[in-house]
């Protein structure tokens, strides 16, 4: 009886997913789920560890540098979503334009930033920046606009993340954008031709709406990555230090705390408080662009 209940055909698929399953539970689940357990503890070393309940959540709240970390961190994702969006959808809809000659060239080229390593990206940036000498200088010195300290200024360290965010991920998002534009049919913008509409209108009533899904799709991962940001701060500045902590970020600062300090338990609680601010904001980014009213 017991091989009738085993049927192949209905337990194949799930034997085809339980590899995926036991590592996204391994490193995945697991990972969260101790996460927030640890952020109920104070550990003294890495193996002696003491329940604490909310201290280390009260900590977290009294202390000024995560309310600066956020802040800065807050900056920086609307910097993204402000320039990561609205520039690569204009360029890709140019892109996916009849006019534009050699389309998958430049498709191409702007896709390769993607494929660098961070680490190299950050060293490259730093000379490109670098207050005597560096490339960004001497383009704004050829216009007659004095150098800047784009390094050694706190008012510039989230323009300069945003300068190399732009360099780096504009050419993937071009890509998503244009995935989403072949998608729509052209008989559309033929038959809006044909009634006069214009290229500007064509664009705001045809392209945008049906471009939709693809824009919540890359404002939620650009939230996201802006929210983890890390990696860039290391690099540009040694270990992250940037002038008057204008560069801290939440990941930032858990890395400091869990690494440097081994406040494993404080750590877990920056971990947990990202958490939510990434869960709350994609939500509310979902409410706003209406996909819980499509789903009623």
């Amino acid at each position: 009886m017991w091989r009738a209940k085993l049927n192949p055909r209905k337990v194949a698929p799930y034997l085809f997913l339980l590899p995926f399953l036991v590592i996204f539970a391994a490193f995945q689940i697991y990972p969260l789920i101790y996460g927030v357990i640890i952020s109920f503890y104070r550990f003294r070393g890495l193996a002696e560890r003491q329940f604490v309940g909310l201290d280390n959540y009260v900590r977290l709240l009294n202390n000024p540098q995560f309310y600066q970390a956020l802040e800065n961190t807050t900056y920086y994702t609307l910097g993204t979503l402000i320039i990561l969006i609205p520039i690569p959808v204009i360029l890709a809809v140019l892109l996916n334009s009849k006019l534009t000659r050699a389309s998958s060239v430049y498709q191409t080229a702007s896709f390769l930033p993607a494929l660098t390593s961070l680490v190299v990206v950050g060293a490259v940036f730093r000379l490109l920046l670098d207050e005597r000498g560096g490339l960004v200088n001497a383009a704004l010195q050829a216009i007659g606009v004095a150098p800047q300290k784009w390094l050694n200024s706190a008012a510039l360290v989230i323009p300069s993340l945003l300068i190399l965010a732009f360099w780096r991920w504009a050419g993937i998002n071009i890509i998503y954008f244009l995935s989403g534009l072949t998608a729509i049919p052209q008989e559309l913008y033929e038959a809006a031709e044909i009634d006069g509409a214009t290229g500007l209108r064509r664009f705001w009533h045809i392209t945008l709406p049906l471009l939709k899904p693809v824009i919540v799709f890359v404002t939620i991962i650009s939230t996201i990555g802006g929210y983890q940001l890390f990696t860039e701060v290391y690099v540009l500045w040694p270990q992250g230090g940037t002038p008057g902590n204008a560069g801290l970020t939440l990941a930032l600062a858990l890395y400091r705390a869990a690494f440097r300090s081994f406040d494993l338990g404080y750590a877990g609680v920056l971990g947990v408080v990202m958490g939510l601010i990434i869960m709350v904001i994609s939500v509310i980014q979902f409410k706003l662009f209406g996909f819980f009213r499509d789903v009623e």
